[in-house]
């Protein structure tokens, strides 16, 4: 029997083990790691998800300590299973697990996917921050005007009690609040059910997949990070962002995305320079010469630009575009320079998480990340928010963050889309989709 150790973020981790690992006597997985989301470790995966084989279930460890749990489990395998990270941050980590004596282990997507009997359309990316949410909005909405039904199946972001989060379905903004959702789910979840899609999300996707079976004609996958999907594809759509040159081929898993993708959408044209535009694509012809290429602009806009305009503003834009992404700015700084405004800087007002997300991630000086796992976080947020100087808040992250806190300026909404220019996404979904349906 092999001891094997999963290094996780609280999703694909679980996925890995719940497809891989759970039922299988030829291997014991003594434990979790967990990193990137703050306050994820000290849980337990519970013996209801966790299976006959479990029955104390597994414990969720930092993985500051992995080093020293390869040595108190006698590990043999270590299993990397989260995303959006360097190609040399895998390698270096690697590197740590070999030292310690154990070997490291990457699962592919066949390894780890569903079969559905409704046809899939995943929407992936390179990078978080990409324009995959609003990509997969542009399909759903595709397919809606198919006369399909849409049920979209979100990446998982279980970071509260993993006993009540096996199977979640949200169908009006109540289920968010219900499900006591972080505002990174609310700027997922909402979006969608506001174009009256059902969403499901949860821990165990297999039983998610079945539910989701029994009111979709078609099936959406809204992918998370750059992670790949959990059900195989019927069409494959992967969204590459022009802004970041060359990530579609130094970052894990996104480079996988890249590489297995059916649809190539290089987004953002309207922003970024020909010559970025020029790089990502040769890179997608290089390594997968049989995707179809979609150029697309995001275009922006907000519901109160008089409101903005050459006013003292502070930005609030979407958390994992800046964390998990890298990005130093969003659609909301766009916006913002557009208008005239004078942006400022949060970064002296933070407080708490806050000015430790900050010190995490240095890339991000002039503009809010909407960072909100956990109440205490919000809380934070909100007391950010009102200490700084400004005259209206622009916010760019697709949850009403106004629902959660006191906000003591006025606010304006920032919204962007998907704008196609070379070729429809309506034309190659309903070629591609019309052998199954």
């Amino acid at each position: 029997m092999k001891r094997v150790i999963i290094l996780g973020a609280g999703g694909r981790d679980f996925h890995n083990f719940n497809v891989f690992f759970r039922d299988k006597d030829d291997y014991q997985v003594v434990a979790f790691t967990a990193t990137q989301i703050p306050s994820i470790d000290n849980r337990v995966y519970p013996e209801v998800l966790a299976g006959r084989n479990y029955p104390n279930g597994i414990p969720i460890y930092s993985e500051d300590d992995l080093e020293s749990l390869i040595e108190k489990y006698l590990v043999d395998e270590v299993v990397f299973s989260y995303s959006d990270v360097s190609h040399v941050y895998v390698m270096n980590l690697a590197s740590r697990v070999l030292k310690a004596g154990a070997n490291f282990r990457l699962l592919s997507p066949k390894s780890t996917f569903l079969y559905s009997s409704k046809p899939v359309v995943a929407v992936t990316a390179v990078r978080t921050g990409c324009g995959k949410s609003q990509t997969s909005r542009k399909v759903a909405k595709i397919l809606k005007g198919m006369g399909l039904k849409v049920v979209v199946v979100r990446h998982p972001m279980p970071y509260g009690d993993l006993s009540k989060q096996i199977v979640q379905r949200f169908e009006t903004p109540d289920d968010i609040i219900k499900h006591n959702c972080t505002i990174e789910e609310g700027e997922e979840y909402l979006p969608h059910i506001k174009e009256g899609h059902v969403v499901y999300a949860g821990v165990d996707y297999e039983k998610i997949l079945k539910e989701a079976e029994k009111e979709a004609d078609v099936i959406v996958w809204d992918g998370g990070n750059n992670d790949f999907p959990f059900f195989k594809p019927d069409i494959w759509i992967t969204v590459f962002d022009p802004h970041r040159p060359n990530h579609e081929l130094s970052y894990f898993p996104g480079e996988v995305n890249a590489r297995m993708c059916h649809l190539a959408v290089i987004n953002k044209i309207d922003s970024s320079s020909e010559d970025n535009i020029r790089r990502v694509e040769d890179n997608i012809k290089m390594i997968n010469p049989g995707a179809v290429i979609v150029k697309a602009k995001s275009p922006v806009k907000i519901d109160n630009p008089d409101l903005v305009k050459n006013k003292r503003v502070v930005v609030i834009e979407d958390g994992p575009t800046l964390t998990h992404g890298d990005m130093s700015f969003g659609a909301g700084y766009l916006i913002a320079k557009k208008y005239g405004c004078q942006i400022i800087s949060p970064y002296s007002y933070a407080v708490g998480s806050v000015k430790k997300t900050y010190e995490k991630y240095t890339q991000v000086r002039e503009v809010l990340p909407a960072m909100g796992y956990f109440p205490e976080q919000i809380k934070e947020l909100e007391e950010t928010i009102n200490k700084i100087e400004a005259d209206c808040v622009i916010i760019a992250t697709p949850f009403d963050i106004t629902k959660l806190m006191n906000i003591n300026k006025p606010t304006v909404f920032v919204e962007y889309y998907l704008e196609e220019e070379n070729v429809k996404l309506d034309d190659l979904i309903k070629e591609r989709l019309k052998v199954r349906i």
